[in-house]
């Protein structure tokens, strides 16, 4: 990979936080909890997914800087979030995580030598796996997240569409009076 690739890899994969919030912001905080079946995460938790995460990441990255050639730790995200009680934990709070480890981790990652990119660990599930394809599962894991966000939104929003005033109101109706005082009339 060269360096222009790899600096824009970098670059998305430090937006990361800021992307995700700017899609938060999008969706109803009502609907946050919305599970479009029982089967899929609700945003609430896919949030508290990301925090977990991002705080394996941040170990996983400094192992591959640190020693290379290593194990890296099996995370199973949907038991963790069977057994860790996400209904419960904060979204505020975790969304500070994944935004504080994400630039420690960017901060990190802008700074080292060529080299060091071609650490690799040893994955439970992908196999051997360098720095550079950590990098790139990593730089997609909050945009592939934010996708089903919007998929449990499209979801919720077809059971739940705005609702119409219930009657118009009297400045939009020309048939009904508009009633006017002067300053004389008080």
């Amino acid at each position: 990979m060269n360096r222009e690739v790899r600096r824009q890899q970098l670059e998305s994969f430090g937006r990361g936080p800021a992307l995700l919030s700017a899609a938060l912001r999008q969706f109803p905080k009502k609907m946050w909890l919305h599970k479009p079946s029982p089967d899929r995460w609700s945003i609430h938790e896919i949030i508290l997914h990301l925090a977990d995460s991002e705080a394996s990441a941040y170990i996983r990255c400094r192992r591959c800087i640190a020693e290379p050639e290593s194990p890296v730790l099996k995370f199973d995200p949907a038991r963790w979030a069977g057994t860790l009680g996400y209904f419960h934990q904060s979204t505020r709070e975790a969304l500070e995580i994944i935004r504080r480890l994400r630039k420690a981790t960017y901060q990190l990652l802008v700074t080292l030598p060529e080299s060091v990119w071609e650490h690799t660990v040893n994955h439970p599930t992908d196999g051997r796996l360098s720095l550079a394809g950590w990098m790139e599962i990593q730089e997609r894991h909050i945009p592939h997240h934010i996708d089903q966000m919007k998929q449990n939104y499209d979801a919720w929003f077809k059971t739940h569409p705005p609702r119409k005033p219930s009657s118009a109101s009297r400045r939009s109706n020309p048939l009904l009076p508009v009633i006017t005082m002067s300053a004389s009339s008080f």
